[in-house]
């Protein structure tokens, strides 16, 4: 059988390396994007540049969309240019932002309406999960469509699972930023504690991360750490975006989280002073700020 035709709105930091490991698989993509250099690049990997939303989905099977929050996924969804209006019904919408757990149930709900089904399925893994298709895929959605939805994602993740119905992805993932976030934080004051005693940094980490200090945040973010290098894998802008997720879901909820309300006062201290744009691991600037250092 030949494989499903795939159109892919948003081409970021995530999305452009993910589409093209759909296009090294076999998979026919068809992309749209804001920026015409993402479109260059789709096209030179060997995929083919749409000039609008309506372009990239008309004749598409599968549509995946990957924009930074709640309020991009209902602009390129909703609407007489959106993907509800112009996608053929049947065609599956495989939604993989990170968004509010709400805004992927309406979404579901009011696709259903045009005939079109649904999978909310954000992922974990950052840039680098995103380049070697590793990535931890959190499911929310019927179990069917999940099943037809398996060999595309299969070439994006090494984890893949099916959370619940509708919205259950995106609640498993802000459950995962705040794990995120606080291990950051974490990580970033025994950085500092590290170096204010005069251990070796490189070997302090490197066995630490050997033990059970050790976690996947220790191993992607060692080098930001050793090296201040911050170059966005995940912003400081868009973590902030999760952590104001994952607190409004708790407190709906009846869920208390009182390390990670102060991790999410933290995250956006970090960003109100202009660090927004910087990888998550910049959290390191803000211990170093409140232990004297100027950064």
């Amino acid at each position: 059988m030949s494989l499903p035709k795939i159109a892919w709105i948003g081409l970021g930091i995530m999305g452009s390396p993910m589409s093209e490991n759909l296009i090294k698989a076999g998979y026919q993509v068809t992309g749209y994007t804001l920026e015409q250099e993402k479109l260059d690049r789709l096209a030179a990997a060997g995929g083919t540049a749409a000039g609008s939303i309506a372009e990239a989905v008309r004749d598409a099977d599968v549509v995946i969309t990957m924009v930074p929050a709640s309020p991009q996924v209902e602009a390129i969804a909703y609407g007489p240019d959106g993907i509800l209006e112009n996608a053929r019904r049947g065609t599956l919408l495989i939604d993989m932002s990170s968004i509010t757990p709400q805004t992927s149930v309406d979404l579901a709900k009011a696709a259903r309406d045009k005939g079109i089904r649904v999978l909310d399925a954000p992922v974990s893994g950052g840039e680098a999960g995103a380049v070697e298709a590793v990535l931890s895929i959190m499911v929310g959605g019927e179990q069917a469509d999940f099943d037809e939805a398996r060999p595309i994602l299969e070439a994006l993740g090494r984890t893949i699972v099916l959370c619940g119905p509708h919205g259950s992805g995106q609640t498993v993932k802000a459950a995962n930023q705040l794990i995120v976030a606080v291990n950051i934080q974490a990580c970033a004051e025994a950085v500092v504690f590290l170096e204010k005693s005069g251990v070796d940094l490189g070997a302090a980490l490197d066995v630490l991360n050997g033990g059970l200090a050790g976690s996947t945040v220790l191993t992607r973010k060692k080098d930001n750490f050793l090296h201040r290098d911050f170059k966005p894998g995940f912003r400081i802008d868009l973590h902030h975006k999760d952590m104001g997720i994952v607190t409004d879901a708790a407190r709906n909820v009846g869920a208390a989280l009182p390390v990670g309300a102060v991790v999410a006062q933290l995250v956006a201290s970090l960003r109100a002073q202009g660090d927004g744009g910087l990888d998550h691991s910049a959290l390191l600037r803000a211990v170093e700020r409140l232990s004297g250092a100027q950064v």
